[in-house]
C-alpha cells in the first residue's frame, strides 16, 4: 500500500472513470424503478442516493485530475473521499434493510415523502384518501431475497472497496 502523496497513475485515472460509471449506473437503476418502473421511493431510500449524487462529480473531478495530472494527493484524496462517501452509503443500506427486516425501528415521518399525486381528474383531497405513501419498514420488490436497500449494500460495499484501492494502490497498473 502506498501513501496518499505517492505518484498517481494509470490504476487511479481507471478507477476513478470505473468509479464514475458506476456509481451513475446504480443511481441511475434506482431512478429508473422510481420513473419508469412506477416505485415510489421512501424517506430511507431518497437517503441512499446522497452519497451516489455527490460521488458522480467526485469521481469525474478525479478522473480529470489524474488525467491532467495535477498533484497526486487531489486525485487519491478525491478517490478517498469517493470510498468514505460509499462507506456512509453502505451504513445508510444497512440502516434501511434492517428496518426493513424489523431488527431495529425506523423514522417516525418515513411517510411523508412528498410524491406526485394523479388526481384522475378529481380534485386533490379524493387523491388523498387513495394514495399510500410508502412505508419504510416494508420492502418495495425483492430480487434474489434482497431489497432495494439489500442490493445497496452490496453496491456500496463494492464500490468503496475498489475506491480505497484505487487511493491506496501503486499508481502504475
Amino acid at each position: 500500500m502506498t501513501s496518499i502523496a505517492s505518484p498517481a497513475g494509470r490504476l487511479q485515472t481507471l478507477t476513478a472513470l470505473f468509479l464514475t460509471v458506476a456509481m451513475a449506473a446504480v443511481v441511475g437503476t434506482a431512478l429508473g424503478f422510481e420513473h419508469i418502473g412506477g416505485y415510489i421511493p421512501c424517506k430511507l431510500c431518497l437517503e441512499q442516493r446522497i452519497p451516489y449524487y455527490a460521488g458522480v462529480p467526485l469521481m469525474a473531478l478525479a478522473a480529470l485530475s489524474s488525467t491532467l495530472h495535477w498533484p497526486a494527493w487531489v486525485t487519491r484524496g478525491l478517490l478517498v473521499v469517493g470510498g468514505l462517501l460509499m462507506a456512509w452509503g453502505l451504513f445508510l443500506g444497512v440502516k434501511h434493510a434492517g428496518v426493513e427486516w424489523g431488527w431495529w425501528a425506523g423514522p417516525t415521518d418515513c411517510g411523508a415523502v412528498a410524491a406526485p399525486v394523479d388526481t384522475g381528474g378529481k380534485g386533490v383531497l379524493d387523491a388523498l384518501n387513495t394514495f399510500v405513501p410508502p412505508a419504510c419498514d416494508t420492502a418495495a420488490l425483492r430480487v434474489l431475497g434482497l431489497s432495494f436497500a439489500g442490493w445497496n449494500v452490496i453496491a456500496s460495499l463494492i464500490l468503496a472497496a475498489i475506491a480505497f484501492r484505487g487511493a491506496f494502490g501503486k499508481g502504475e497498473w
